[in-house]
């Protein structure tokens, strides 16, 4: 952004709220964040709890631009193609668990979690095909949990159920790329997220050649303009995916979505159903496998029912000032 806000402004503005979740996601069973009710419309600070002051800064650099500034690129679509997104979940509560989606055409499914093994994510995907049927499209995301021997095993186990890619099957630009190479006679593509939003140099990635497409997300890469020059920069198809964000938060990422030239995959952005309750009147939450594009406002109401508690403001709060602290040193 042109200008960055007076820290005392950003602060008055400032809303910390805990919301709770349907189901633990992340280890987490409460989602906090920091709406901040900008010049320009609410916007939202979200940070998961262990990232350092560093990288929290660019979540930080992101909710400042779009609550205080509108994007200059325009819009190309009104609504964004969504993703049902299933955390490792007992198989007796998959068929629950994607309902609160309603009709997504598209499921995303948590692969390689801490406890399971590859057994259970065979038994998860197997039987969320079946319920999706042959029609349905089925992607995995492993969160770089897998080395490369261990991703190449899990494909070739996983391909069965046609799937459409694996989302960072292991951690590293070479191990991706590496495993792109093996897997190459099937058809299951390689997709970049943590390689991209938390590398020092998000473009190594494309240069690589370690993926097919970019998972992207506005917050952690400063913003809906940085997150557009990425991918036009990198040359390849993206998905705009979310952060387990509050509807205020996926608003902007909708917001970037609408804004690709191209947008070739169903996107992460229907995660609102797996928020037991939300900061606004009207959630985000899909309708017809997809979500509306445009700002929306905080229920007062809401912000004063999900208030954080007095230390966990004052954590945030303090979080924030060091964050706007480095943007403008």
């Amino acid at each position: 952004m042109d200008a960055l806000p007076e820290l005392d402004d950003v602060l008055s503005r400032a809303h910390v709220v805990s919301v709770p979740l349907v189901t633990p996601f992340r280890g987490v069973d409460r989602r906090e964040a920091v709406l901040l009710d900008g010049p320009a419309g609410w916007s939202e600070f979200s940070p998961f709890v262990e990232y350092d002051d560093a990288e929290a800064s660019t979540w930080l650099a992101a909710a400042l631009d779009f609550g205080w500034r509108d994007s200059g690129a325009p819009a190309v679509r009104e609504s964004i193609p969504v993703n049902a997104t299933l955390p490792a979940v007992p198989l007796d509560r998959i068929a629950h668990t994607l309902s609160l989606f309603g009709d997504c055409r598209t499921v995303k499914i948590k692969v390689g979690e801490p406890g399971e093994t590859l057994a259970d994510d065979v038994a998860r995907v197997g039987e969320t095909r079946r319920l999706l049927g042959p029609a349905g499209r089925i992607r995995l995301d492993a969160n770089g949990a897998w080395t490369v021997d261990e991703a190449e095993h899990a494909v070739r186990a996983l391909e069965q159920f046609d799937l459409e890619y694996v989302e960072q099957p292991c951690a590293s630009v070479p191990e991706l790329a590496e495993l792109r190479r093996r897997i190459h006679r099937i058809d299951v593509l390689v997709a970049a997220d943590e390689s991209v939003r938390k590398a020092a140099d998000p473009l190594a990635v494309a240069r690589a050649e370690a993926a097919d497409l970019l998972v992207i997300k506005a917050a952690p890469l400063g913003g809906i303009d940085r997150a557009l020059a990425l991918v036009a920069e990198a040359g390849l198809p993206a998905v705009v995916s979310s952060a387990l964000d509050t509807s205020i938060g996926l608003a902007m990422g909708a917001e970037l979505a609408a804004r690709l030239p191209a947008l070739d995959f169903d996107c992460g952005l229907g995660t609102a159903a797996l928020l037991a309750d939300d900061v606004v009147a009207a959630p985000l939450r899909p309708v017809d496998g997809a979500i509306a594009v445009g700002r929306i406002a905080a229920d007062r109401d809401a912000l004063g029912r999900l208030a954080a508690d007095p230390e966990r403001t004052a954590a945030w709060r303090e979080r924030l000032t060091r964050c706007h602290a480095l943007l403008a040193g």
